[in-house]
């Protein structure tokens, strides 16, 4: 077993979220977003149309660099209802952004991940990523290979979609994995696909929430989507993740397929391999 250290734990700064605004679980847009008044934005890094890299104002990580892309200017956008244009330049950019901080080589690691909904962990409900430099910390150490594989979705020479057989957390986390960056267009419109699948129709459509991580492995991307819940106390308490049942995660495999054939505008899904 893999044995934590202090090295391992991120260090949360309370005195530091003061002020943080918090919208993710009102019913109606809050009265003031400070992603949408993008005329006040402070230490923007970079943008690209509606797109913007900057600082995260409120940094509550010790020895990390936290940074944001904001989506988009729609306060309520989101991969299940951007168009498939709008989705791609999303996760090219997303893309770009992460890869640059990669390339700095200042940083032990860097992380990339979305949420979206009130069980997500996020506060806001504009549409953002989130890019963090870990200075001390590497945010990999703990996720293996094998969390990566499972019950096969579709899969040709440059795409595999599975469900994960070994979750990092669980029940039923999605991977799209690509094994050249050239291909994120087609990773993101299978991730597009997947996340209307999780909040339009997954379990009869009962969740709001998911998460979005990314992970590189040499060239290939790997993308890893999950529904959000309530955490399981068996992963709480004792780090044992839990998982659907075979027939189950057939089942859901199967659906999933069937919407990416119907809904993905891919030629990767169109030529069955």
């Amino acid at each position: 077993m893999k044995l934590l250290s202090n090295k391992d734990v991120l260090v949360f700064e309370i005195e530091q979220a003061k002020g943080k605004p918090r919208d993710v679980q009102q019913k109606k847009k809050a009265d003031y977003c400070p992603f949408c008044d993008t005329e006040h934005l402070t230490n923007v890094i970079d943008q690209n149309g509606d797109m913007i890299w900057l600082e995260n104002k409120f940094k509550t990580l010790k020895d990390t660099n936290q940074t944001i892309v904001i989506e988009s200017h729609d306060h309520y956008g989101d991969i299940s209802n951007y168009s498939v244009e709008k989705n791609r330049e999303v996760f090219e950019y997303i893309y770009q952004c992460w890869n640059q901080m990669i390339q700095s080589q200042k940083y032990t690691s860097v992380l990339m991940y979305k949420n979206f909904g009130p069980m997500s962990g996020g506060s806001l409900r504009h549409p953002h990523f989130q890019i963090i430099g870990l200075d001390k910390v590497d945010g990999y150490k703990h996720v293996e290979p094998e969390n990566f594989t499972g019950t096969k979705v579709f899969e040709n020479k440059h795409i595999n979609v599975n469900i994960s057989d070994k979750p990092v957390m669980g029940f039923v986390e999605f991977n799209i994995v690509i094994n050249n960056p050239q291909y994120l267009a087609d990773l993101a419109e299978f991730a597009r696909v997947t996340v209307k699948y999780i909040l339009d129709d997954f379990y009869g459509g009962k969740f709001d929430s998911y998460n979005i991580f990314f992970y590189r492995d040499g060239r290939k991307i790997i993308c890893k989507l999950t529904a959000r819940y309530v955490v399981s106390p068996y992963f709480v308490g004792y780090r044992l993740s839990q998982r659907d049942g075979d027939k189950q995660v057939n089942e859901i495999a199967a659906v999933l397929l069937k919407k990416l054939q119907n809904d993905a505008q891919s030629d990767e899904i169109k030529n069955l391999e």
